[in-house]
């Protein structure tokens, strides 16, 4: 039949009449809407408005939505079972990944914590840095060996590299090395001299690679008869050349920027003479080889503040030429710069000191063209 039920009571929506408050039995007698039976109903609407005020929450924190799903999920369950259920008295989870996404949903615990999942960060394998030192002067990119497989293992201590231990000195060596220089407010080119591999901790010292060789006796000479200096020596007397020092090539200078020392070589292969200096402290002697171009009893230095006893010059540079010269004297006060005690030290702004009888030699030996190895 269509149309109203002819037992429903006609309701004046002005009047507050029972079933505006409540509903009859069928009786005649009102029974209060907070006892209907669609009570489970109003809850779940509830609750529910509630789960999903708890995942708007929830989710602006950024936690899984899993805790969401299995929260709404266990709150339904309680509402199918047609009885009101409290947030807390959800039923209890089957599985771990269950109570910590319970616990999620409630904004108890954190979700790896509730696991007992703590986050685990690997360690870097360490590192034998054990009689780690270089052994030359100075490497850079393209150098290949034990000193720089032992810069790559210094690099990788100090979290700058993270390669193999080649022994070649790559692009990856290489940036890694400009990186350090940068951070640690070191000049940065790339080259690793006593200044980068100090601060690496694996520069052997300066004085590692002087060969200091005894005061020769009173008026001791060398192959040219010229008076030795109290640093100079001769002959098999003399400490021996280095690799690759143009060995066979005859009449020639070799300078090593490493060991701070000058050779003098005849055709014979003979040492005539050799003596320690005082070279650069800085990057701007260049190694390889050269050639004598000019000679000056006197001059001054490019900044005008000393002079240069018989300048003997082999390289030429945009700040002004470097070659070997007697202990310069301060323009103001006549005072040398250094004593021949200090020669074997890194202290000049280019050029090679020598004291005033190696100087004199120098000015002998070294005409114009010949050959200067630097190594």
């Amino acid at each position: 039949m269509h149309g109203r039920h002819p037992n429903a009571p006609v309701l004046d929506p002005g009047l507050d009449t029972p079933a505006r408050r409540g509903l009859t039995d069928g009786t005649g007698t009102i029974r209060r809407s907070g006892t209907h039976t669609n009570g489970p109903i109003v809850v779940l609407l509830v609750v529910l408005a509630l789960v999903g005020a708890l995942a708007i929450l929830i989710g602006g924190r950024g936690d899984s939505d899993a805790a969401d799903t299995l929260q709404i999920g266990a709150v339904a369950q309680a509402a199918e079972a047609d009885s009101p259920v409290a947030a807390d008295q959800a039923p209890a989870a089957d599985t771990a990944e269950q109570v910590a996404a319970v616990g999620l949903a409630n904004g108890v615990v954190d979700g790896e914590a509730a696991l007992g999942i703590t986050e685990v960060v690997a360690e870097r394998p360490s590192v034998d840095l054990e009689g780690c030192m270089l052994s030359v002067i100075e490497i850079h990119l393209g150098d290949e060996g034990e000193s720089v497989e032992c810069l790559q293992k210094a690099l990788y201590a100090a979290e700058y590299y993270d390669g193999e231990f080649t022994g070649a000195f790559d692009e990856a060596t290489d940036i890694a090395v400009k990186a350090v220089q940068t951070d640690r407010d070191l000049y940065v080119d790339g080259i690793v001299g006593a200044r980068t591999a100090t601060s690496l901790g694996i520069w052997p010292g300066d004085e590692s690679f002087i060969v200091r060789t005894p005061v020769p006796p009173e008026g001791a000479k060398d192959l040219w008869g010229m008076a030795l200096s109290p640093v100079a020596s001769a002959g098999d007397n003399a400490p021996p050349l280095p690799d690759d020092a143009g060995q066979g090539t005859g009449y020639r200078v070799v300078y090593s920027r490493a060991m701070q020392r000058v050779w003098a070589i005849n055709d014979a292969e003979q040492i005539v003479r050799s003596y320690l200096v005082t070279g650069s402290q800085y990057h701007n002697e260049v190694p390889g080889v050269h050639k004598i171009y000019s000679r000056s009893e006197t001059t001054t230095a490019w900044n005008g503040a000393a002079t240069l006893p018989l300048m003997v010059r082999w390289l030429d540079t945009e700040r002004g030429a470097i070659g070997f010269h007697a202990i310069p004297k301060h323009n103001d006060t006549g005072e040398p710069y250094q004593t021949w005690q200090e020669l074997g030290q890194k202290m000049s702004g280019g050029c090679q000191r020598q004291t005033m009888l190696d100087a004199q030699f120098m000015w002998a030996f070294g005409e114009i063209g010949t050959p200067v190895y630097v190594l």
